[in-house]
C-alpha cells in the first residue's frame, strides 16, 4: 500500500514553512482534492468546479490555559510553493457529512456554523482512500473532544466500520500526540474519558484490551445509534459491545434491537400504569377542544365581519383618493386657467399705445414696452409656449386674432410714420444750403445729426421686424430713396466745387506725334493737384458711403457679418479720420435671443439690392472727376488707378458691397480712359509711317523715353500692371512701325534700324534697369541692333572687296562636292584667276579701306555710333580676310598673298 501523505515529513515541513510566524503547531497535514457541492446533494463537476489540489492542516495554538484548534487550507502557488488559502476555527465545526453519492466514501464535507452565507455551496474534500479519510476525521474528532469539549454531528459514517478501523489502526494513530491544556494525550480515547464502569469479572484480559480500543469510538457510535434508533446507548449496552468483540457486530446489532423493543414495551407499561392521570389529561383536552371549537366559530364570525369592514374601508379609501385627486386637479386647473386668463388679458395702456399712441421721441419708451409686450403675448399663445390642448380653445383663437389685429394696426401706423419721418429729415437737410459745398468752400458731409435722429427709432425697427418681417421692405426702400437724394446732392456739389477750386494747367494729349516737333516743354507742367483732388474725393466720400452702408445694414436689421470699424477704412497703412466715430454702434441689443449672427444668403442679397437703391447714381459724380482729370493730364490716370486700387483692397465687409462695385467701376473707367490715351498715342506713332522719307532717329523714340519717365513717376500701389500693359502696346507698335518705315527704303533700311534701336537703348538704359517690362524690350532692341549692324557692315565690306570675297565663296561652295586638289583646275578658279583677283582687290588696299570708312561716315546721321560701327567693320573685314587666307593656303599652297598680320597692322594704323 502506498504511503499516506499524513506521514510525509517533507509535506509537514512545507506546511510549517507556510504558516511560519503564526506560533501554531501542526498536528496533521494531508493532501486532498477540493470541489464544490451542497448539503444532501452530489457535487457536479462543471465549468469552474474542477477538483483542485489542496493540503488540509490541523494546527493548535496554546494561549495561556486555553488551547485553540484550527483547520487550515493550503494551496499551491505558481512556483509550486504552499501558501495559506483558508482558515477555519474548529470550535465552529458543527457537522461532518460523508457524501453518499461517492461510492468510494472518500468524499466528505465540513459544516461550520459561523459562515456568513449558508446558501453558498460548501467545499467537498476527497481523499485518496478511506484510510486517509478515517485518519483525518478521527484526528479532528479527538481534538474537538479533548480541546473543545464537544463533538460535531457526524452523518453518513457507519460506527461499526469506524470501530473496526480504529482497532486495526490503533498502533498507527496512538503514536500521534499533541500538547493540549490537560497535558499530552493519545489519539485513542482512554477508558476514563468515557466514564464507563466495567466489572473485571465479566470480561477477559483480551476482551478488556478490545474494550479499550473501542472506547475511543464510543462517542461517535453512541451519537450515530441515538440518531438511528432514537434512544441513547446505555452503559450496559456498551459493556455488551465490549464483550461481543469486534467480529460479532451483527449479533450485537440484533441484540441491540431486541433491547430497544424491550425498552419500548417497558415504556408502554409505564404509560398504562399512569391511566388515571391520562384520563384527567384527556378530560382536560376535551374541555380545551370544546373551547377551541367555540373560539374557532367566534373567530370565523369575526373574520367575516372584518372582511366586510375591510371592503368598506377600501371603498371609502378609493372614494377619498378620487376626491383628493379631483381636488388636486381642480386646483391645478384653476391655476392653469388663471395663467391662461393672465395671458389673454390685454392691458388698456398697451392697447391704447398700440392703436393710437404718438411716435414722438418722448413717447418711444412706451411704444417699445408695448411692442415687447405684444411680441411676448403673441409668442405665449403659440404652440411651443402654449400647450396644444389650449391652442385650439375658442377663447385662445379669438384672443390670438385680436392680437394679430393689434399687431397689423401698429405695424401699419409705425411704417407710415417712419416713411414720412425719413422723407422729412432729408427734405430739411436738402433745403439748408449750409449742409453742402459752396463756392470757395469745400464742405465735408456730416450725417451725425441724421443718424442720431434715426437711432431713436432703431429699437422700434427691430420690434417691427420681430412682429412682421415683410414690413421692412417698404421702409428700406423709403429710407434708401430719401437718403439717395441727399448723397447725390452732396457728391454733386462737392465734385463741382472740387473741380472749380483745383488750379492745374492742361497738358496736351499728343505725346508721340512726329508733326509736333521736338519741343516737349508743354508736357512738363505739374498736374499733381489733379490726383490730389481725386484722392480727396475718395477720402471724403468712400468712408462716408461705407459708414452709410454699415449704418443702414444695422439700422434696417440685416443679418450680415461684422462690418469695418466705425470711422475708418482700410487705406494702405493710413487711417482716415471721421467725425462720426460711433455712428455704426446703434446702442441696441438683439431682441430675439434665437437670432444667429452670421451670413445668410437671403439677407445678403436683399442688402445688396437695398444698397444699390441707396447709392445708385452717385457714381456719375465720380466719373465726372475722372473725366475732368483725364482732360487735364491723361497720365494722371495712372496715379488715380493706384489710389482706387488701394481703396478697393480695403473693402472686405459685406455691407460695403456696393462701394466695392463703385470702386470697380471707377477703376474700369480710369483703365478705359488710359487705354484711350494709349490707343491715341499708338495712332500717333503709326502716322509716322505715312510721312516723307525718314532719316536718322525717329521722333517717337526719344519722346517715348520721356513719356515712360513721366509714367514711372505717377505709379502708385497696384497700377504697375496698367503701366506695363501700356509699355507693351507702345513698344510693340513702335518696333512694327520702325520695321515698316525701314522696308519702304531698302537701301537705307539697316542704317535706319540700327540708329533707332541704338537710340531706344540709350534713352531707356536707366529705366530698363528698374522696370522688368522695359528690360525685356531693351534686350529685344539690342538683338535687332546687332542684326542690323551685321547686315550694314557686310554691305560696306562687299561694296569695296566684292571680287575678293566672291572668289572665296565660290571656293567654299566647291569644297562640298570636289577635293581641294581639283579646285585649281576648275574654270575661273585657276591660279592665274587668283592672281588677278588679288591684284585687283588688294593693290591700293589702304585706299579701299579709307573709302569704306568714308561711306560708313556718309550714311550715318548719328556721329556717336561711328566709332563703334567702324571697330565692328574692321573686325568683320579682318575675320573675312583671315578665312580667305586659310583657303588660299589650303587650295593654292604655292601662291602668296598679303599676310593677315600685315592687314591687321594696316587696319590698326587707320
Amino acid at each position: 500500500m502506498a504511503k499516506s501523505s499524513a506521514d510525509d515529513q517533507e509535506l509537514r515541513r512545507a506546511c510549517e514553512a507556510a504558516i511560519e510566524g503564526t506560533k501554531q503547531d501542526i498536528e496533521m497535514s494531508i493532501r486532498v482534492a477540493k470541489s464544490r457541492g451542497i448539503w444532501g446533494k452530489s457535487g457536479k463537476l462543471g465549468r469552474g468546479h474542477m477538483a483542485k489540489p489542496r493540503v488540509l492542516t490541523i494546527s493548535t495554538k496554546a494561549k495561556g490555559q486555553r488551547t485553540k484548534a484550527f483547520l487550515r487550507v493550503l494551496k499551491y502557488s505558481t512556483g509550486g510553493v504552499l501558501e495559506p488559502a483558508k482558515l477555519y476555527k474548529l470550535k465552529h465545526l458543527s457537522k461532518v457529512e460523508v457524501v453518499t453519492n461517492d461510492p468510494s466514501g472518500c468524499t466528505f464535507m465540513l459544516g461550520f456554523d459561523n459562515l456568513r452565507s449558508q446558501s453558498v455551496a460548501p467545499p467537498q474534500w476527497t481523499m485518496r482512500n478511506v484510510d486517509d479519510r478515517n485518519r483525518l476525521l478521527h484526528c479532528i474528532l479527538n481534538i474537538c473532544k479533548d480541546v473543545l469539549g464537544h463533538l460535531p454531528k457526524v452523518v453518513g459514517i457507519d460506527v461499526v466500520e469506524m470501530a473496526l478501523w480504529a482497532k486495526e489502526n490503533t498502533p498507527a494513530i496512538t503514536k500521534q500526540q499533541g500538547h493540549f491544556q490537560d497535558g499530552p494525550v493519545t489519539a485513542a480515547v482512554a477508558e476514563s474519558d468515557m466514564k464507563v464502569t466495567v466489572e473485571r469479572e465479566l470480561v477477559s484480559q483480551a476482551e478488556e484490551e478490545d474494550m479499550e480500543a473501542l472506547l475511543g469510538t464510543y462517542v461517535l457510535m453512541s451519537k450515530s445509534i441515538s440518531e438511528t434508533f432514537g434512544t441513547p446507548l446505555l452503559p450496559e449496552n456498551v459493556v455488551f459491545l465490549y464483550v461481543m468483540g469486534i467480529g460479532e457486530a451483527e449479533a450485537f446489532s440484533e441484540r441491540l434491537k431486541r433491547e430497544v423493543q424491550a425498552l419500548e414495551a417497558a415504556n408502554v407499561h409505564a404509560i398504562l400504569e399512569n391511566e388515571p392521570l391520562i384520563n384527567e389529561v384527556l378530560q382536560g383536552l376535551e374541555s380545551a377542544n370544546s373551547c377551541v371549537e367555540d373560539m374557532d366559530e367566534w373567530l370565523g364570525i369575526f373574520n367575516v365581519k372584518l372582511r366586510h369592514m375591510r371592503e368598506d374601508i377600501e371603498s371609502i379609501e378609493t372614494r377619498n383618493n378620487k376626491l383628493e385627486m379631483q381636488s388636486v386637479n381642480n386646483k391645478s386647473l384653476i391655476e392653469e386657467l388663471d395663467k391662461l386668463l393672465e395671458r389673454l388679458r390685454i392691458p388698456s395702456e398697451y392697447a391704447a399705445c398700440l392703436t393710437g399712441g404718438s411716435f414722438d421721441e418722448a413717447r418711444m419708451l412706451q411704444n417699445i414696452e408695448a411692442c415687447e409686450w405684444l411680441a411676448n403675448a403673441i409668442r405665449s399663445l403659440e404652440v411651443p409656449k402654449l400647450d396644444r390642448t389650449y391652442a385650439n380653445m375658442r377663447s385662445v383663437r379669438e384672443k390670438r386674432a385680436e392680437l394679430d389685429k393689434l399687431k397689423n394696426t401698429f405695424v401699419k401706423r409705425a411704417s407710415e410714420f417712419l416713411r414720412n419721418y425719413f422723407a422729412s429729415l432729408v427734405d430739411f437737410m436738402i433745403s439748408d444750403k449750409s449742409y453742402f459745398s459752396q463756392r470757395g468752400q469745400l464742405k465735408r458731409p456730416d450725417h451725425a445729426d441724421l443718424r442720431y435722429k434715426c437711432r431713436t427709432y432703431a429699437r422700434l425697427l427691430q420690434h417691427l421686424k420681430s412682429l412682421d418681417k415683410n414690413c421692412l421692405g417698404p421702409l428700406r426702400k423709403a429710407y434708401c430713396s430719401s437718403l439717395n437724394l441727399l448723397l447725390r446732392r452732396e457728391a454733386r456739389e462737392f465734385a463741382n466745387e472740387l473741380r472749380a477750386s483745383t488750379k492745374a494747367s492742361r497738358n496736351p494729349t499728343v505725346w508721340l506725334d512726329g508733326s509736333t516737333g521736338s519741343n516737349q516743354s508743354a508736357n512738363s507742367a505739374d498736374t499733381s493737384t489733379v490726383s490730389e483732388a481725386y484722392a480727396k474725393m475718395l477720402t471724403i466720400f468712400i468712408p462716408l458711403l461705407v459708414d452709410e452702408s454699415s449704418f443702414f445694414a444695422h439700422f434696417m436689421c440685416f443679418e450680415v457679418p461684422a462690418l469695418v470699424p466705425p470711422g475708418g477704412i482700410a487705406n494702405g497703412n493710413k487711417s482716415i479720420p471721421n467725425d462720426d466715430d460711433n455712428d455704426d454702434d446703434l446702442g441696441i441689443m438683439d431682441i430675439d435671443d434665437n437670432d444667429k449672427a452670421g451670413k445668410k444668403s437671403a439677407d445678403l442679397e436683399a442688402l445688396n439690392e437695398s444698397l444699390h437703391d441707396l447709392l445708385d447714381g452717385i457714381q456719375e459724380d465720380f466719373y465726372a472727376v475722372v473725366d475732368w482729370a483725364y482732360k487735364i493730364d491723361p497720365l494722371r490716370c495712372i496715379s488715380m488707378h493706384g489710389i482706387t486700387e488701394r481703396y478697393l483692397s480695403g473693402q472686405k465687409a459685406d455691407a460695403a458691397g456696393f462701394v466695392r462695385i463703385l470702386l470697380d467701376d471707377l477703376e474700369n473707367r480710369i483703365s478705359t480712359q488710359f487705354s484711350r490715351f494709349v490707343d491715341e498715342a499708338c495712332h500717333q506713332i503709326e502716322r509716322n509711317e505715312r510721312n516723307v522719307r525718314q532719316v536718322g532717329v525717329l521722333s517717337y523714340i526719344p519722346r517715348f523715353a520721356t513719356l515712360a519717365t513721366r509714367m514711372e513717376q505717377y505709379i502708385q500701389g497696384q497700377s504697375r500692371d496698367l503701366v506695363d500693359q501700356a509699355y507693351t502696346k507702345f513698344v510693340t507698335v513702335m518696333f512694327v512701325t520702325l520695321d515698316k518705315i525701314a522696308q519702304s527704303d531698302s537701301k537705307y533700311a539697316d542704317i535706319l534700324l540700327l540708329e533707332n534701336y541704338a537710340a531706344f537703348q540709350n534713352s531707356l538704359y536707366d529705366l530698363a534697369n528698374i522696370v522688368p517690362t522695359l528690360a525685356k524690350f531693351y534686350h529685344q532692341a539690342s538683338e535687332s541692333y546687332e542684326q542690323a549692324c551685321t547686315r550694314f557692315i557686310s554691305m560696306i565690306i562687299y561694296y569695296q572687296f566684292e571680287r575678293l570675297f566672291q572668289f572665296a565663296r565660290r571656293i567654299e561652295d566647291l569644297m562640298y562636292t570636289i577635293t581641294p586638289e581639283e579646285i585649281p583646275f576648275q574654270l575661273g578658279l585657276s591660279k592665274m584667276d587668283l592672281r588677278k583677283v588679288v591684284k585687283s582687290s588688294l593693290s591700293g588696299v589702304d585706299k579701299s579701306i579709307s573709302a569704306m570708312y568714308k561711306k560708313l561716315q556718309k550714311n550715318l546721321t548719328s556721329e556717336e555710333l561711328l566709332p563703334s560701327l567702324w571697330d565692328k567693320c574692321k573686325k568683320e573685314f579682318l575675320d573675312k580676310y583671315e578665312s580667305f587666307a586659310l583657303l588660299v593656303a589650303k587650295i593654292y599652297p604655292t601662291e602668296t598673298i598679303p599676310a593677315v598680320s600685315e592687314m591687321r597692322d594696316l587696319l590698326a594704323s587707320m
